[in-house]
């Protein structure tokens, strides 16, 4: 398989966003629609983003569906539910991807090891390449370190949320939300002309913004990219 990272000219950026706990509220291992509420405050800057050529894309490890906790059909209605509450916010994901594996599973077909559950870089490899994505132009947001470790491993920046950083991994950036590290993001990548203040000034340089946090330590997985055995399918692709 060719790196998506590679042949980057004219490829967008992205921002991969896990799911629950990040784009979502934590619930533990929802299965229900219902059960998905956005976070407080990510509309206004996932439509910045989104307005200056970011691809929005969901990334999220469902083992919940290998543990048998939640049924495999059960994913594609919650994604259309998600869909739904980001579009009240004129909001459109590119794509939802989930990864429904786990090792430790009783459900056989779902209990493997895979290259698609963070904090492998599965997902973020095959949403690049089927979206036109540059993962070194991209960040990686999640509540997790397995999700920093994602992003690291894709070669994204990445922002972790959450009350407290981790101690094990680096990101980029850290904030205590979603809605902090997506408007540090924009800040980030998002000229000032651009939002309208008119000053002209380059977008503020994040690489100097560093927190520490990572691992995979936020408990569940919170993600749910649908995946088959040793490859992930996409669930709720917006094209």
């Amino acid at each position: 398989m060719t790196d998506p990272a590679l042949g980057s000219v004219l490829r967008r950026p992205a921002v991969f966003l896990d799911r629950d706990g990040t784009l979502t509220e934590p619930r533990h291992y929802p299965s229900r629609p219902e059960e998905l509420v956005l976070q407080s405050g990510i509309g206004p800057p996932l439509l910045a983003l989104q307005r200056h050529g970011f691809a929005l894309i969901v990334v999220t490890n469902q083992s919940g569906v290998a543990r048998g906790l939640v049924d495999e059909a059960a994913i594609a209605p919650m994604h259309r539910r998600l869909s739904e509450l980001l579009a009240r916010h004129r909001v459109r994901p590119d794509g939802i991807y989930h990864c429904p594996h786990h090792p430790d599973g009783v459900v056989p077909r779902f209990s493997v090891a895979c290259s698609c559950r963070k904090p492998a870089p599965g997902m973020l490899h095959q949403a690049a390449g089927d979206l036109g994505c540059d993962l070194t132009a991209s960040w990686m947001v999640g509540d997790s370190v397995c999700d920093i470790d994602a992003g690291h491993r894709a070669g994204t920046r990445t922002a972790l949320v959450g009350p407290q950083p981790f101690t094990a991994v680096v990101p980029t950036l850290y904030r205590t939300t979603t809605a902090q590290a997506l408007t540090a993001i924009a800040a980030c990548e998002i000229p000032e002309s651009s939002s309208g203040q008119g000053t002209g000034r380059p977008a503020t340089d994040c690489s100097a913004a560093s927190s520490q946090g990572d691992s995979c330590a936020s408990g569940q997985d919170g993600d749910v990219h649908e995946i088959a055995p040793k490859r992930s399918r996409i669930t709720g692709r917006v094209m």
